[in-house]
């Protein structure tokens, strides 16, 4: 592929640098490092874009902190001006990559999400249950401490596939290798994009290799359906194999099963029934704390409001009209 070849000037070019930093800023034009950046915008952009240009480009060290939110996970974030540059070389490969993917991998691409990952998933059900009048069996699955097993040489090897820019190749060993050899740091864009790009092998294989007609995936939690139980246990010996083999990971143990439908499904925060799905009691929790750093003066109004607002339209998915009633009271006796 012609376009493939060349890209870098495509990363650095001033226009896709104006474009990222408006991305990176998204949501974040209070922050102190955001205001000091942009104090200066047009000679940082125009630094960054010769330091890109004349590959002297070096990412600062990433700023590392632990989030509860509600599990414990080690976040690690990088320095603003390196996350323009993340959404520079996104915006360059994103294209050349997504046209590849399955359409049924759902996180973070464009049109895609959790309500379309849950209304592919009742899709799904009501395909393999012959409109919820049978039974059928679901494999969920998540991979084992997915971002930090992923492995580098094999995610080079993957990326190499579609980009032979030797230039572009080296901007993305800056970012993502690491003296470990493996793992990307959550909290990055380009985190993200890539985690995708590793699992679209496993996607290909299942699709492909095994001709699953009923699989879907969220970044590293999958699932396919079936109305026959020895089926999904002969896939998912299976996965194992390739997931050891081609890509070194592994199911976690306790989070891969194989589930009668009837039991209901947990996926993207609901519990998905036959014919409802409700909240995950981790969902209510989350919200319930945002209500506590509101009341405790953690949170402006306005962001609160956009929370609240969020929330509202993600819990809207499920059968959850009295829970959000309550927090709508709640809201209004909170602004009193």
């Amino acid at each position: 592929m012609k376009s493939c070849k060349n890209i870098y000037p495509r990363i650095y070019n001033k226009k896709n640098l104006v474009l990222a930093w408006k991305k990176a800023r998204k949501g974040k034009t209070k922050k102190d490092y955001v205001i000091e950046f942009e104090l200066d915008l047009g000679r940082n952009l125009l630094k960054l874009h010769e330091e890109l240009k004349n590959e002297t480009y070096s990412p600062l060290p990433l700023e590392t902190f632990i989030l509860r939110d509600p599990k414990t996970r080690i976040i690690s974030k990088a320095d603003f001006r390196d996350r323009i540059v993340h959404h520079a070389l996104c915006n360059a490969i994103e294209p050349i990559f997504d046209k590849t993917f399955i359409y049924d991998s759902c996180a973070n691409r464009k049109g895609k999400g959790t309500s379309f990952a849950i209304k592919r998933f009742d899709k799904f059900k009501r395909k393999v249950t012959k409109n919820l009048t049978s039974k059928a069996y679901c494999l969920k699955a998540d991979i084992k401490h997915y971002f930090k097993e992923i492995n580098h040489k094999i995610l080079l090897k993957i990326i190499k596939r579609k980009i032979t820019c030797k230039k572009t190749i080296k901007l993305i060993k800056k970012i993502i290798l690491t003296k470990e050899k493996r793992g990307l740091p959550l909290g990055n864009l380009t985190s993200q994009f890539f985690a995708n790009v590793y699992l679209n092998e496993l996607d290909y294989f299942v699709k492909h290799k095994l001709k699953s007609k009923h699989y879907l995936r969220y970044v590293d939690d999958f699932m396919i359906l079936s109305k026959s139980k020895i089926q999904l246990i002969a896939w998912k010996k299976e996965v194992i194999i390739f997931l050891k083999q081609e890509l070194i990971l592994e199911l976690h143990p306790d989070k891969s099963k194989i589930v009668n439908l009837s039991k209901g499904i947990d996926f993207v925060g609901f519990r998905n029934f036959y014919h409802y799905k409700l909240l995950r009691k981790r969902n209510k929790r989350n919200i319930q704390g945002k209500i506590e750093l509101f009341e405790g003066g953690e949170i402006s109004q306005e962001k609160f409001m956009k929370i609240l607002q969020g929330w509202n339209a993600y819990a809207n998915q499920a059968n959850s009209y009295n829970l959000r009633k309550s927090f709508l009271q709640l809201h209004l006796n909170l602004f009193k």
